[in-house]
């Protein structure tokens, strides 16, 4: 029976899910990557984890080696006749492998954005890396998981192109179709020399990392990684022995940055039944009105331990300092105030506010907030003209902000453990349900603003416009009836303090602006 209610239950979600508009926004038909500058200096960059030059990448044969020539041979040959679907899959590549795996990770991050169903004596099941596919699969892929997904896979493809970087400058091995007439260039010629294959790096880091935060999807991201490397063989980018010098570099890397997330305390971020009931009677004990789960049953507070996860470049000082100070005490007049201006909001909904609601909602079934900024982020980072390198150190950037968003976010929430609208007046409904955590500080809000910081940074020209999102996505929180407007305001300073952290970052990384 429980089998049979959990099936339903995600049938239900997912009917949900189909009726909304298309969550992925991926791209299609736009034209192979087309950067203005190959970054040829990115070997300099600072990297944010990883030495550049502590893998072993052994010097490449020679163009005028007879197995370099055979290397160059097999490129004519899958040059011939080449099908439909073969040049449908060389165009997907050639767009830019951080972009394409980038929209994979959104996929993946919406697919797996489901919360578990309740068992039959009311609890709820945890879903088990040890075992990720028994039910609930593992993982639920919710904004915390979720912002450090994307940020670990951004930083690790970043480190690892830069290697690649470092090591195509040491040997400068030009790509095939400088290297012999009869091969075809189906990819923007550029002088950037082909070994090690940074699609091969792409394929290698990403496909590892893969397989520690969703390790039920190993062999789908395998196939892809697998047709990375073949289209850009066929598209004459790189030989077979850039391919596996490429793809053995991305893997080491990955497994540093594996190492790393394996002792971050994400593993220990659900709690236990004692530290959720102390949570609780801590905030009785400061007066303050408890948060409670609105769900039937009482679900568990969402992942209550996330604060105490490790940032990959922040330290714990500054983590701590950016917790802001306590919300409106229960019953003041502030807290009054807010309360009947979420109340208001609801009960007289305008069509701009529920459009602004539904808009920034990214809840169940999405890529999540991270998701829709990744999103927002990619479609303006296509017309740069951006290198791989500097396209995987833009998203890095982004991404890494928006989980130390998720980090400062969760601490703060159950450091207060403060209620939310529709629990302190449940005459306040929710336009897009309630999440199931506690209210102060706003995760939308710090996200956003975490990221149209670093997005300002990133592309100047549209600071105000991404600016203008940020405070939207926020109020969208108080209009649909889910935060007081003192969670929301909080959000945004925090969120911009974090943005500007990695700002300082940015300019400091040897990347040209």
């Amino acid at each position: 029976m429980k089998k049979f209610n959990a099936f339903i239950y995600t049938l239900i979600l997912f009917t949900a899910i189909s009726c909304k508009k298309d969550i992925i926004e991926q791209t299609e038909g736009i034209a192979a990557l087309n950067p203005t500058t190959t970054d040829a200096n990115a070997e300099n960059w600072i990297t944010i984890y990883v030495n550049r030059d502590r893998f072993v990448v052994p010097k490449p044969l020679p163009i005028a080696n007879p197995l370099y020539v055979a290397e160059l041979n097999e490129i004519k040959g899958l040059q011939q006749n080449i099908t439909k679907d073969q040049q449908k899959e060389i165009d997907y590549w050639a767009a830019g492998g951080v972009l394409r795996w980038n929209e994979i990770m959104r996929e993946l991050v919406a697919k797996y954005n489901l919360p578990p169903y309740q068992n039959e004596d009311g609890t709820y099941p945890i879903p088990q890396l040890a075992n990720p596919f028994a039910y609930p699969l593992f993982p639920f892929s919710n904004p915390p998981y979720a912002a450090r997904a994307y940020a670990y896979i951004a930083a690790a493809q970043y480190d690892a192109l830069v290697a690649a970087w470092y090591y195509k400058t040491m040997y400068k091995r030009p790509a095939p179709y400088k290297n012999t007439a009869g091969i075809n260039a189906m990819v923007t010629p550029t002088d950037l020399p082909s070994y090690p294959s940074e699609a091969a790096v792409l394929a290698g880091t990403t496909a590892e990392m893969m397989k520690l935060l969703f390790p039920t999807e190993i062999a789908n991201i395998e196939q892809k990684a697998a047709s990375q490397q073949l289209s850009m063989m066929r598209a004459g980018a790189a030989t077979r022995s850039d391919m596996l010098a490429g793809e053995a570099l991305g893997r080491a890397v990955a497994q540093e940055f594996i190492a790393l997330a394996r002792n971050d305390n994400a593993k220990d971020a659900v709690g236990t039944p004692a530290t959720w009931a102390s949570l609780s009677n801590n905030a009785i004990a400061q007066n303050v009105t408890p948060w409670v789960s609105l769900e039937s049953p009482k679900r568990p507070p969402m992942l209550p331990g996330f604060g105490k996860v490790k940032s990959i470049l922040m330290s714990v000082a500054n983590i701590e300092a950016l917790r802001p100070g306590p919300p409106p005490t229960t019953g003041s007049a502030q807290f009054v105030k807010e309360t009947q201006e979420v109340y208001d909001f609801v009960k007289n909904p305008s069509r701009e506010n529920i459009r602004m609601a539904h808009y920034w909602a990214d809840g169940v079934g999405t890529y999540s907030p991270p998701g829709h900024w990744n999103a927002i982020a990619a479609k303006d980072f296509i017309n740069q003209n951006l290198s791989e390198v500097k396209w995987s150190r833009n998203m890095a950037l982004l991404n890494l902000s928006m989980m130390d968003a998720a980090i400062v976010t969760w601490e703060t929430k159950y450091h207060y453990f403060n209620a939310r609208p529709c629990q302190v007046n449940p005459a306040i409904k929710t336009f897009t349900g309630t999440p199931n955590f506690p209210a102060y500080i706003s995760g939308h809000s710090t996200f956003s603003a975490a990221a149209a910081t670093v997005l300002g940074y990133l592309t100047p020209a549209r600071a105000t416009d991404y600016d203008n999102m940020a405070k939207e996505a926020s109020l969208s929180r108080i209009v649909s009836g889910i935060h007081f407007r003192s969670d929301c305001e909080e959000g945004l300073k925090v969120g911009k303090k974090i943005g500007e952290f990695f700002i300082a970052r940015g300019k400091t990384d040897g990347s040209p602006q």
